[in-house]
């Protein structure tokens, strides 16, 4: 059994690990708020910008835009996003798990770019084609900060060096629950339920090649976007749930190490008790 002093040494040693996580169980709690707000507001908007853009590609077909171009699947592309950092739970490992699956499942030449470090790290082990890597976009991303990333796959796609796109990121569903997800992202694809509406029903000003220039790198943006928001609101919503379980499994062994300290110090003074008491016997 170990002696009161090195009990001791322990139980300063998770006193320390408590506080620490602790404060980062407060930290993830602030910037959760804020994360959770910023996701729920600009998911009318992705919802809707998805609408407008499925009710087009009902209508139009890709001799009306590169973007819209269904091709033979010989290359696909996926965007993984995770974090930069750790300390969040299972988040990271689900998300890389799952498009590990995908990825093991695609027979063709897969590429990834990457967003957050944990995600590049795992493909670079896994051996994977990282096309591209960008850093995570902080504790508040900014639509201007996915530009150059929704600016690569847009070209890409035009240029034809990749068939299909899609995007992998954790889906925030609650502070308890977060799904991985995959979105499709191009070529853009009908609503389901526009199936026998009459072609041609948009009037486009001055053609629909110069409106959907502007239109879908718009989409591409706002559907990476929205992933970043729903991994960030993860992200900081994991993380607060594995510091506070950090926090409660630090306590409970503080209350172990106490208990097994005042036996100790029991043990101890039981001992001396009984030596002075033999010693005044042998007098």
């Amino acid at each position: 059994m170990a002696s009161q002093r090195e009990i001791r040494r322990r139980i300063g040693a998770v006193q320390n690990i408590k506080q620490i996580t602790r404060a980062f169980q407060f930290v993830a709690a602030s910037k959760l708020k804020r994360a959770q707000d910023s996701t729920l507001a600009a998911r009318p908007y992705s919802e809707r910008i998805d609408e407008v853009l499925a009710d087009l590609a009902a209508v139009l077909t890709g001799e009306d835009h590169p973007l819209l171009s269904k091709r033979p699947e010989v290359k696909r592309l996926i965007i993984l996003i995770t974090t930069d950092r750790g300390l969040a739970g299972p988040l990271n490992t689900n998300t890389i798990r799952f498009a590990a699956r995908e990825i093991t499942d695609h027979k063709g030449d897969l590429a990834v770019v990457t967003v957050g470090r944990k995600g590049r790290d795992a493909m670079r082990r896994a051996r994977v084609p990282v096309e591209a890597h960008f850093a995570g976009f902080g504790d508040r991303p900014s639509f201007a900060d996915i530009l150059p990333l929704a600016r690569l796959v847009s070209d890409d796609y035009r240029a034809g060096t990749y068939d299909r796109v899609d995007i992998v990121y954790s889906h925030f569903v609650s502070t308890l629950s977060q799904r991985p997800t995959m979105d499709p992202l191009l070529p853009v694809q009908p609503a389901e339920d526009t199936e026998g509406i009459p072609g041609r029903q948009f009037i486009f000003e001055p053609n629909p090649a110069t409106v959907l220039d502007q239109l879908l790198p718009r989409y591409v943006a706002t559907r990476i976007y929205q992933a970043v928001l729903e991994a960030k609101a993860s992200e900081e919503s994991s993380r607060m749930v594995a510091m506070k379980n950090a926090t409660d499994s630090a306590e409970e062994l503080i209350d172990d190490y106490t208990l097994a300290y005042n036996k100790v110090r029991q043990a101890n003074i039981t001992r001396e008790m009984i030596e002075i008491a033999t010693g005044a016997q042998a007098r």
